[in-house]
């Protein structure tokens, strides 16, 4: 499976796209701007550049794309009319894998660029906005280049998924991921992937950065790695039903494993600890219900409404990469059969989304 032609979520501003699904991560977001604020604080007023220059990690297709921007430049501008400083310029990349719809993105632009002067006026130096495509599990910029890096929701997804489970030999029958059924080799496999992924990232990441240069990371993560309790395992759960009616061929969902690991906060601070290139500002973590989102922007929504919304929020995250080994013809039943389900394998199981936020500092 070529991963960087397959990870991605559904571009365009149709229906199904990410675009038009991706309220929960926009919600997350949201949720983590406190902490992003205070590093991009202490990080300008500790050097004033004249330019700031910022990256986003994993940052998808849509308006989510540029609102992590958007939030540092409201920071910056209001604290430097307060303190009546000028504002720096700020030269933001967009990082994503080649086949993130990066033509959406910069369709956006136009209007952002003209909001961004309706708001702040001649107040604001310009912003400059491009995009980085390509590995974040590898080198993206020149040495002692980069103020602050930013990702949310990227680093679960590892560079591949481990070769143990890539043999032919289905060891981890029935399952597209870490599950309750997964043998210990498979979840020691991953987890040796994710931390041979994730130490490269720190260590490219600390090449690409200034001295006491930041990084915030918001990712998914787990209670128990080796029993993760995934929205990815629900789904898998229901392929193996249309395995079960003859819909899907048994040998192709043996097959397929995503390149996804829900790391224990425990697991992510033991590699940045080893790595030693950052120290360790803030570890938080916050749990969500699956449809917490959902009922913070109107809790009037029924059981079934919210199922629906679940339902098309995953499928713009996962169809491309399922679709790319189950075929497109199947993606309306697979996720018209997840949607039947999802709340009330939610409610028995006590599933939620475990998030981890960690604030960096590059060490001296």
């Amino acid at each position: 499976m070529e991963i960087e032609r397959v990870l991605h979520m559904n571009g365009g501003l149709a229906k199904q796209s990410y675009a038009c699904n991706s309220s929960h991560p926009k919600t997350v977001i949201s949720m983590v701007k406190p902490i992003l604020e205070e590093s991009v604080l202490e990080l300008y007023f500790s050097m004033l550049p004249d330019c700031l220059r910022i990256a986003d990690l994993g940052c998808s297709v849509g308006p989510n794309a540029l609102l992590v921007v958007s939030e540092i430049i409201d920071v910056i501008e209001a604290s430097c009319q307060r303190l009546n400083h000028s504002p720096p310029s700020i030269l933001a990349f967009l990082n994503d894998l080649p086949g993130n719809d990066f033509n959406t993105i910069f369709g956006l632009l136009p209007s952002f660029y003209k909001n961004l002067v309706k708001e702040k006026g001649d107040k604001f130096k310009q912003c400059f906005i491009a995009g980085a495509p390509g590995s974040f599990y590898g080198r993206l910029f020149p040495n002692s280049f980069l103020h602050l890096f930013h990702s949310s929701y990227a680093l679960m997804w590892i560079s591949k998924v481990p070769k143990e489970c890539e043999t032919g030999e289905a060891l981890n029958k029935g399952n597209i991921c870490i599950a309750k059924t997964s043998p210990p080799p498979v979840t020691k496999a991953y987890f040796e992937q994710f931390k041979r992924d994730f130490t490269f990232f720190l260590k490219c990441r600390a090449e690409e950065m200034i001295h006491g240069g930041q990084m915030v990371i918001t990712t998914m993560g787990s209670i128990k790695s080796d029993d993760p309790l995934t929205m990815w395992e629900f789904v898998g759960l229901k392929l193996n039903d249309m395995v079960s009616e003859g819909l899907i061929e048994e040998a192709k969902l043996d097959s397929f494993n995503l390149p996804y690991y829900a790391a224990t906060a425990e697991e992510v601070r033991e590699v940045i600890e080893a790595e030693g290139s950052f120290s360790i500002k803030k570890f938080e973590a916050f749990n969500l219900d699956w449809d917490s989102y959902i009922k913070k922007v109107d809790s009037s929504l029924g059981k079934q409404e919210r199922a629906a919304i679940i339902a098309t929020d995953i499928r713009a995250v996962g169809e491309p990469i399922l679709a790319s080994k189950f075929g497109e013809s199947i993606m309306d039943d697979l996720f018209r059969r997840f949607k039947d389900d999802v709340l009330d394998y939610m409610e028995a199981h006590g599933c939620q989304y475990i998030n981890l936020v960690i604030s960096l500092t590059k060490k001296d």
